[in-house]
């Protein structure tokens, strides 16, 4: 619930908090957590409790402050749970404070650095949670994806802390969280700028990528000479799973699925930010949680040529392994296995928190018509490419590139595939996914079969993309 401030509220907000109010005779509902994951697109706070809290939120300016008045809560349990989990690099929160402010009422104060626009709803109980209310405060003027490519700099790619390997070759989840627990929010957020600081060389002239055949038709019909590429650089979106609130499959040494999946999708992006006429851009550069369909719309907002999504499979036996690809289908899934790993990946949406009216509002807009089946075809035709080039590193769990309703692959004009890169469940393929080199590795074979791709289906001229994508806003 939102509401806007009236003086009354006002006064007694600024007036701060009155701890020595009596409190209710009731018993209050402990919180049992409070995460808060900082990102340049927006700040999470989740609060969470073994039943529904009731809650009321006011934006109160002057300075600019976000209210949160949470009903017979203990507030005992709610000042321990926020005390030191604010970062003082937190983009859009400057101060955190709570108290009590009537009987039966705890009040958390957020004061902000920025004007924000938040959005609050409860969640019910998934996976390991409870039952949780999410507070997100995005900006008001949110970053343009698009801009903030074009701008960036030309300064080498720094992975954060998040993302990287110890040099020992220690798993990235050292310390193992307790079994009902997602790890802790990073020390240090990173913020889309850094993250998309990694050099991007422009195409000059007509690039070509060495060892091209001759002439063929460029897909969607247009003549174009065989292996030369156009006068532009490529765009890859490279998408590191889950995040956030949404920690992914774990491992038996506690390595965290998003933890891997960050670290090589750093990589990959660091690759291909070196290929003359190519860059990256990540859809989460950190650890924090980003819708499903958010992840497809940057992937159209910034134009991209391909779209590739880094997993780690999990299973209930260990002893599954080896390497997958999957792409996008119309009509139901290749396998069984297929789809039971559709509906997993898909699911990020549940753990990870989505308001349901956004995410109907989205839905409402997908776009799959026709022009569909095309992108599927191409999807197909890159994941087999890559699938080839990971076979050279890791066993396959599949030979062929399978099929399912994955909704991160939907972007109906841009060629998308999933990899998952091994099972994070099976012990051995666990310790190679925390090896630096093992990292290394699959970035570079997904690359590898990029290029190979683009070898035998040169991309569209921009003028044509520009147009299909300014019809399909």
């Amino acid at each position: 619930m939102l509401r806007s401030a009236r003086p009354v509220v006002m006064a007694a907000a600024v007036a701060g908090i009155a701890p020595t109010l009596v409190a209710p005779a009731i018993a209050n509902e402990p919180i049992k957590a409070v995460r808060i994951w900082p990102a340049q697109d927006y700040t999470r706070l989740t609060f969470e409790s073994a039943r529904p809290v009731k809650h009321a939120l006011t934006m109160v300016p002057n300075p600019d402050r976000l209210v949160l008045d949470l009903e017979n809560v203990d507030h005992a349990t709610v000042k321990r749970e926020v005390e030191g989990k604010l970062q003082s690099g937190d983009p859009y929160i400057q101060a955190l404070r709570t108290g009590i402010f009537k009987p039966g009422v705890v009040r958390v104060v957020l004061d902000l650095k920025a004007e924000v626009k938040p959005q609050i709803f409860a969640l019910a109980p998934v996976g390991e949670y409870g039952h949780r209310l999410v507070l997100d405060v995005y900006p008001a003027n949110p970053p343009d994806p698009l801009i903030a490519l074009l701008k960036r700099d030309e300064r080498p790619l720094e992975l954060p802390a998040s993302a990287q390997a110890t040099e020992d070759r220690t798993p990235v989840a050292e310390s193992k969280p307790p079994a009902n627990e997602p790890p802790a929010p990073p020390q240090a957020p990173s913020t889309v700028a850094a993250a998309e600081a990694a050099t991007a060389k422009s195409a000059k002239g007509r690039e070509t990528l060495a060892g091209l055949p001759a002439d063929r038709p460029a897909r969607g019909g247009k003549s174009q000479p065989r292996g030369v590429l156009p006068n532009r650089t490529l765009t890859i979106v490279v998408d590191a799973g889950h995040g956030g609130e949404d920690p992914g499959a774990r491992g038996a040494r506690g390595t965290w699925e998003k933890n891997v999946t960050l670290a090589i999708a750093h990589r990959l992006k660091r690759m291909i930010d070196a290929e003359p006429n190519m860059r990256a851009v990540l859809t989460r550069d950190d650890d924090y949680f980003v819708p499903l369909h958010v992840r497809v719309e940057k992937a159209r907002r910034v134009r991209a040529d391909l779209f590739v999504s880094i997993h780690a499979d999990a299973f209930i036996h260990p002893q599954a392994r080896g390497s997958s690809v999957f792409a996008l289908s119309e009509r139901g899934a290749t396998s069984v296995a297929a789809n039971w790993i559709a509906k997993r990946e898909n699911d990020a949406d549940l753990i990870g928190g989505v308001s349901l009216g956004t995410k109907d509002r989205h839905l409402a807009q997908t776009l799959l018509d026709l022009s569909q089946t095309a992108t599927i075809n191409d999807s197909l035709k890159l994941g087999r490419s890559v699938l080839r080039e990971i076979g050279g590193i890791n066993t396959l769990h599949k030979s062929d590139v399978e099929q399912a309703g994955f909704a991160v692959l939907k972007a109906p004009d841009i060629p998308s595939i999933l990899v998952e890169t091994a099972f994070i469940t099976n012990p051995d393929e666990e310790r190679k996914l925390n090896d630096n080199s093992h990292q290394d590795r699959l970035a570079r074979a997904v690359l590898a079969g990029i290029k190979r791709y683009f070898s035998t289906n040169p991309p569209l001229n921009r003028s044509t993309l520009a147009g299909n994508f300014h019809a399909a806003e």
